[in-house]
């Protein structure tokens, strides 16, 4: 078991969990930083962990939820205070109603993780800042302790896992509810370089082309909230093009875009895109969250072999990257 020392602190308002793991800093941070491992280990085994929103930069913001046995879920959210990549992270920790929104009858907590590095690997201490004495046993009669240590108990298994987060593994859908799928790729470059090659027509016309042979025959990018996008494509031979139109609703390069995305000359509502870029081992994670209408919708898209077509344009943008 990772965890090697818990001590509550009720003068000082503080519990504090301090972790050891025979691996390096940067493989133990990836575990945190990419929402595919984390929710692997947040929620204890009985309550696993989703994580719909996981934006590990200062002012960013997470949001999950954990299922239990019986379907039940208890939801909640970090706001970043602060981010030293690699070092530490700050968060405001707080529960969630099944709106997203936050739980005002709940308590909230401070917390801090701090990665360190050891003669035997890594340790991460993690200190927690209770508003008052009640709410600190409030929440410890709650089983605060006891769930945080069943679910760092599971990380072990998350970190051998190199196979699985390996930056040369090919892109993947997970499907995180009936309407909403994550699609994850790490793209051989920075944030600001898979940023900016979403977002200048020069580098965004060398590949997102979907299948060899195709051209876009119109490339209007969107860079700020409230602006519209439309790209338009075809084959060969000039023919069966086809559109896909949108406006920018959030942008905090080079971390976070959402969208909404339609194709053109279809009837029914668009989809809603959350991309988030993330520094990892071996470049830059993308987490792409897109919510459909319905589970229908969602199945007849992935049949069409979205996923290997964003493939084909995430292999060729590292290769723009490279170049």
């Amino acid at each position: 078991m990772p965890v090697t020392s818990v001590e509550k602190d009720p003068e000082n308002l503080t519990m504090t969990i301090v972790a050891d793991f025979p691996v390096p800093i940067s493989r133990l941070w990836d575990a945190y930083a990419d929402p595919r491992q984390i929710e692997k280990f947040w929620g204890p085994p009985t309550y696993p962990a989703t994580f719909t929103r996981h934006d590990l930069y200062p002012g960013g913001r997470s949001e999950y939820y954990m299922t239990g046995p019986e379907g039940d879920r208890s939801a909640g959210y970090w706001e970043y205070l602060a981010v030293e990549k690699g070092h530490s992270f700050e968060v405001l920790d707080g529960f969630a109603g099944e709106d997203g929104q936050p739980n005002e009858q709940m308590p909230s907590m401070r917390m801090v993780f701090t990665f360190e590095e050891t003669a035997e690997g890594s340790r991460l201490t993690t200190i927690t800042y209770f508003n008052s004495a009640e709410e600190l046993e409030q929440l410890l009669e709650m089983g605060m302790e006891e769930g945080t240590r069943a679910a760092m108990a599971q990380i072990d298994d998350v970190l051998t896992d190199l196979r699985s987060f390996a930056a040369d593994r090919a892109t993947e859908a997970q499907l995180l509810s009936d309407t909403q799928v994550r699609v994850s790729r790490v793209i051989r470059g920075t944030p600001q370089q898979v940023w900016d090659a979403h977002h200048a027509p020069e580098l965004l016309q060398r590949w997102l082309l979907g299948p060899d042979g195709w051209q876009f025959t119109n490339c209007q990018v969107a860079t700020e909230a409230g602006q519209t996008y439309r790209y338009a494509w075809a084959d060969a031979n000039g023919e069966n093009g086809f559109a896909l139109t949108g406006e920018v609703r959030e942008s905090q390069p080079p971390h976070r875009e959402v969208t909404t995305e339609a194709m053109e000359g279809i009837d029914g509502p668009p989809t809603l895109n959350e991309q988030t870029l993330t520094p990892v081992e071996g470049g830059t994670l993308l987490s792409l969250v897109i919510t459909y209408d319905s589970k229908e919708l969602r199945d007849t898209v992935l049949a069409t072999g979205m996923t290997e077509g964003m493939e084909i344009s995430y292999s060729r943008l590292e290769k723009v990257l490279a170049a």
